[in-house]
């Protein structure tokens, strides 16, 4: 046994969920970390991860965590596809990224109507599946679906993909008044791709708008989102397993926060690394500098505690998923809550290790320079809206109704 593999045993000695399959899984993804470090800076350049990087992880098995076993997937716990993204994410934050929103999708796919499930894997179950989930689709009712048109920003990886899950809204099923979230699932062929994305982080991640001109999406092609009852997610009835039984908030959101907990562990080593070899101009050696030594223990134990709450969090949803229980609303407002702390805790502990590699930390061959933005940029993203969450839960706790659709 390698030394990769004794650290994943060691580390997953009281976790039942890390069997062999799942140790393998994650020594796959930390073997590919010095490809993706030697990628990283121009994959950044090209504004893409390279193709040769998104094939490596399809040979290794990784976005097959959460696909069915029907269809060829590993079904495993949720923690097994979470500890692969942050292994992803010590080397390169827009390839951990891109594997957590494209490889998410094969959990939901599971859930619409077995004809869609047929659609996108029938011909080949390694088919991708991007998304942008913002409800800015416009539907239209007509014989056997809708006809669909609308503009969605942020499709992180979808140059790697042949089909899309795209948000709208339609009328409540129950005739009541209102909305409900709804995901649509269509080919290549119905949507373009409008290059556009020049931001400040994750700018491998490709995260393009996409636009649909009137485009049919038949009936079974949708979801609504937010139903997770028997009847709202129709693929279970192929699908029986309790993993897709986990409500859709539950398994999305921690995969656009998980990331983030890999990169600080990145730039953690990369910092001890630099500390115990550099000396600045004046002669200062930056691992006798207070201020680096407080950086970087701060730092760690962010990520450790950020990792304690992720894991016993998840094993609360793992056991109601098995027991088919409803968690209480309180509790899952808590989680989705702390859930949306981790880029924000994690991005004032980087701004603390870059302040400690002083003015020359700051050039491009820095490392933790392009963590920094990746991670302030993944602030942004709206599961990640950490003051609108936390405010939810308070006002929940104090006696006042959830406003929540997702929870």
């Amino acid at each position: 046994m390698d030394a990769v593999h004794k650290e994943l045993l060691m580390d997953a000695f009281a976790d039942d969920y890390m069997t062999p399959e799942a140790i393998e899984l994650v020594a796959r993804a930390r073997a590919l970390a010095p490809k993706l470090a030697e990628r990283a800076r121009e994959a950044e350049r090209q504004g893409k991860v390279p193709v040769e990087t998104v094939r490596e992880m399809q040979e290794a098995g990784l976005f097959r965590v959460l696909q069915p076993k029907r269809w060829g997937g590993y079904e495993l716990d949720p923690r097994v596809f979470y500890r692969v993204q942050m292994a992803l994410a010590e080397s390169c934050m827009s390839t951990a990224w891109i594997y957590g929103v494209i490889g998410v999708h094969n959990w939901q796919l599971p859930l619409f109507p077995d004809q869609a499930q047929q659609d996108v894997w029938g011909a080949n179950s390694a088919t991708r599946i991007a998304s942008t989930y913002m409800p800015t689709g416009k539907a239209e009712k007509v014989e056997g679906g809708y006809r669909f048109s609308g503009r969605w920003g942020f499709s992180s990886g979808v140059e790697h993909c042949e089909w899309i899950f795209l948000g709208g809204l339609l009328p409540k099923r129950d005739g009541s008044e209102g909305f409900e979230h709804t995901t649509f699932l269509l080919p290549k062929a119905d949507y373009r791709v409008e290059h556009n994305w020049d931001v400040l982080g994750l700018r491998a991640t490709g995260s393009h708008d996409i636009v649909v001109d009137g485009a049919f999406v038949p009936e079974h092609r949708t979801q609504r989102t937010n139903d997770h009852s028997d009847a709202g997610c129709p693929g279970r009835e192929a699908n029986p397993g309790w993993l897709y039984r986990i409500p859709f908030t539950q398994v999305f959101q921690r995969a656009v926060s998980s990331a983030c907990l890999g990169a600080l562990d990145g730039a953690i080593a990369e910092f001890r690394s630099r500390a115990a070899a550099h000396v600045g101009k004046h002669g200062a050696k930056t691992a006798e500098d207070v201020n680096a030594q407080q950086a970087v223990s701060e730092a760690m134990m962010t990520s450790d505690q950020l990792k304690l709450v992720l894991f016993r969090n998840y094993a609360r949803i793992v056991e109601c998923a098995r027991s088919d229980d409803r968690m209480p609303v309180e509790e899952r407002l808590m989680q989705r809550a702390q859930a949306a702390q981790v880029p924000k805790q994690c991005a004032t502990a980087l701004s603390e290790l870059m302040r400690a590699c002083a003015a020359s930390g700051t050039y491009k061959s820095n490392p933790i320079e392009r963590i920094f933005r990746d991670i302030h940029q993944a602030r942004g993203h709206i599961a990640n809206n950490t003051d609108t969450y936390a405010r939810i839960h308070g006002a929940v706790m104090l006696g006042l109704s959830n406003p929540d659709p997702f929870v």
